[in-house]
């Protein structure tokens, strides 16, 4: 990234985590689409690791996780034969957890939605926490060996199974407004969780800020990811934005510093910064 000072990549960043696609940034900042794109990866790798080390012995208390369907290069049916079932082509998903008091989210995956990239997931976020927590999962199965694999009995651990109008098992690539919830139960796994924390409202409104904020999650547009690499770094540059530099409507402060692990709001030029870090440190 030599030819782009700290200024020229500040304003690259600015448009890209405020839900602007490659294509536009380029138009708005007059970037070339390759440089563009080497600042994404570069950077996206330097903010996941970043967060890596700092997201450490977190006192959270209330863990929300849920996952989010997009797909890159084309969607299932239109891969193509030599790369059908190929990672990177077709069905990607992005498991997160969030917590709803400070609303950080210390942990991400992508991957599949299957036991490997769940069990995976589950463990990271495990070995982030500083004490014992309430964890509720969606009905999704994995979630029952993930969480007793990773937590074992140190968790209060309930699923909230939502029942929905007309749900006919359609695939999420051809649902695009969500079906009339008819109810919801709750049914607790581990320990002893609070009732009135049993909810995955907090993490499912972040699906909503990721659609906003990340153009390749936008649906029905030719946005998406073409390649499964961008796709991870748009992901880490987002949760790196979200939880530092995003001031949360309701807390009047960023996630980050709502759970203590910072001190001020960071700036878009910070988060550049972390290019020119020999190494990512809290």
């Amino acid at each position: 990234m030599n030819r782009l000072d700290t200024k020229r990549r500040a304003q690259i960043v600015a448009a890209l985590v405020e839900g602007n696609s490659v294509r536009a940034t380029c138009r708005m900042t007059g970037a070339d689409k390759g440089a563009v794109l080497k600042l994404l990866v570069e950077l996206g790798a330097a903010c996941e690791k970043y967060q890596d080390v700092t997201l450490r012995n977190l006192k959270l208390t209330w863990i929300q996780c849920d996952e989010i369907w997009e797909f890159v290069y084309a969607k299932a049916k239109n891969v193509p034969e030599g790369h059908a079932g190929e990672w990177g082509f077709g069905d990607v998903w992005t498991w997160v957890a969030m917590d709803a008091d400070s609303k950080l989210v210390p942990s991400w995956g992508v991957g599949r939605r299957d036991a490997f990239t769940g069990h995976a997931f589950i463990r990271d976020l495990a070995s982030r926490l500083a004490h014992r927590v309430q964890v509720t999962t969606d009905g999704h199965k994995i979630y029952l060996e993930a969480i007793e694999g990773a937590f074992g009995a140190d968790v209060d651990y309930a699923m909230l199974i939502k029942m929905y109008e007309g749900d006919s098992g359609k695939s999420p690539e051809t649902r695009y407004s969500p079906a009339q919830c008819t109810g919801a139960r709750t049914q607790t796994i581990t320990g002893n969780p609070d009732p009135a924390h049993i909810s995955t409202s907090f993490v499912e409104r972040q699906n909503l800020t990721m659609r906003m904020s990340m153009r390749r999650f936008t649906r029905l547009t030719n946005g998406f990811s073409k390649k499964v690499e961008n796709h991870k770094a748009a992901v880490a540059l987002h949760f790196m934005h979200y939880n530092f530099a995003r001031v949360h409507q309701t807390l009047r402060v960023t996630p980050a510093m709502e759970a203590g692990v910072s001190d001020h709001v960071w700036s878009i030029s910070e988060i550049v910064g972390l290019l020119d870090r020999p190494q990512a440190s809290a």
